[in-house]
C-alpha cells in the first residue's frame, strides 16, 4: 500500500510550532488549548482577546508568547483615563524644522499587548478599530501603515465591572478568537507550585529562546494558505454560519468576517496538527472561540441561564456533518 504523501512540505512548520509550545512549557503548565490556539491566531492574521479572573496567567501567557518571537514587542496598560492619542501617537512640534513631526504611540509594534482592554472608554476604544482591520493608522491626514505580523493579545477580567467598559460589538468582531483562562486541575496547580519552589519566576521568563522571526511567520502563512479545503467543508462552515442567523436563541448571528476567519483559523488548525487538509472537526474546535464573543443570546435565553457556549456547541450539532 503506498504511503500517504502530504501536498506540502509542513516538517519546518510543525517544527517550530513544538518549540514554541516547548518554550512556554518552562513556564506556564498545562493550558495546551490555548496556547495552540494562540499560535493558529498569529498564522492566521487574528487578534486574541483572553479573559479570565486575576492570577490566572493570562499576561504572563501573552508575554512568553512574545518572548518566544523575534519581533518588536509593546505593551500597553489600558487605564479610563487613557487618551486616543496615548495608543496611536500624536504630533509634536519641532523648533529646528518649525514643523510637527508625528510620534508613533505603542500600538506601532509587531505584537501589541492590551492589558485590561476594557477599562478604557469609547472614545480610547475606537482608536483601535482601524488598526486591527486595516493594519493602518490614519491621523493628521496622513495613512501608516504597520509592519507584518501585527497581532494585538488583549486582557480582560470578567469579574470586576467598576471602572470598566463593554467592548463595542464592532470591536469584539474584529478579535478572531476570545479565549476563556480557567483555573488549573489539581496537578496543574501542583506542578505550578514546584516550579515557583525551584526557580524564580523572572530567571524562567528569562530562560525562554526565540524561535521564530517575523520574516519565517510571514513564509509560514503563505504555506499554511495551500492547505487544502473541500467545498463540502466550505459548504458546512457557511451552514453553522447560517444557523447562528436563523437561531431562536440568538439575537445577533456571526458575520461573514467570523466565517472568514473561521476558516483561516482552521487551516492553521489543521497545520498545526499534521495535516495538509481541513476537517469539519477542525471547523468545530475553532467555532467555539471564534464565535461565543460574536453572537448575542436573546433575553429569554439568558433569563434562562444559558451560556453562549452551550448554544454555539448546540447549533453546530444541528448541522449534516460532510462525509
Amino acid at each position: 500500500m503506498e504511503e500517504f504523501k502530504s501536498r506540502i512540505d509542513l516538517g519546518a512548520f510543525h517544527e517550530s510550532v513544538g518549540k514554541i509550545k516547548s518554550e512556554i512549557a518552562k513556564v506556564i503548565v498545562g493550558q495546551d488549548g490555548t496556547i495552540e490556539l494562540l499560535i493558529a491566531a498569529i498564522f492566521s492574521k487574528g487578534h486574541v482577546l483572553i479573559e479570565g479572573v486575576p492570577g490566572v496567567a493570562k499576561t504572563l501567557t501573552a508575554k512568553l508568547l512574545a518572548k518566544a518571537i523575534d519581533a518588536d514587542f509593546s505593551r500597553i496598560q489600558f487605564t479610563p483615563d487613557l487618551m486616543p492619542s496615548d495608543v496611536i501617537g500624536t504630533s509634536v512640534f519641532n523648533p529646528k524644522t518649525t514643523d510637527f513631526e508625528f510620534r508613533k504611540g505603542p500600538i506601532f509594534s509587531n505584537l501589541v499587548l492590551i492589558d485590561e482592554i476594557n477599562r478604557a472608554p469609547a472614545k480610547t476604544q475606537a482608536a483601535l478599530f482601524e488598526v486591527m482591520e486595516e493594519r493602518q493608522i490614519t491621523t493628521d491626514g496622513n495613512t501608516y501603515l504597520m509592519q507584518e505580523p501585527y497581532l494585538v493579545l488583549a486582557t480582560q477580567n470578567p469579574i470586576e465591572q467598576e471602572g470598566t467598559y463593554r467592548l463595542p460589538e464592532a470591536q469584539l468582531d474584529r478579535f478572531l478568537f476570545k479565549i476563556i483562562a480557567g483555573y488549573p486541575s489539581l496537578e496543574e496547580e501542583v506542578k505550578i507550585l514546584e516550579f515557583n519552589q525551584k526557580d524564580d519566576l523572572n530567571d524562567q521568563i528569562r530562560s525562554i529562546e526565540k524561535v521564530l522571526d517575523a520574516n519565517q511567520i510571514i513564509a509560514f502563512r503563505e504555506l499554511i494558505r495551500q492547505v487544502y479545503v473541500e467545498d463540502k467543508v466550505v459548504r458546512y462552515l457557511a451552514q453553522i454560519a447560517q444557523e447562528t442567523r436563523s437561531n431562536a436563541s440568538l439575537f445577533l448571528g456571526a458575520s461573514p468576517r467570523a466565517t472568514v476567519s473561521i476558516l483561516n483559523a482552521s487551516k492553521s488548525l489543521a497545520a498545526i496538527r499534521g495535516r495538509d487538509f481541513v476537517t469539519p472537526e477542525d471547523i468545530k474546535t475553532v467555532c467555539v472561540p471564534a464565535l461565543r464573543h460574536r453572537v448575542i443570546l436573546t433575553p429569554e435565553r439568558e433569563m434562562e441561564g444559558a451560556s453562549v457556549d452551550q448554544v454555539i456547541k448546540q447549533l453546530v450539532d444541528k448541522v449534516e456533518v460532510p462525509r
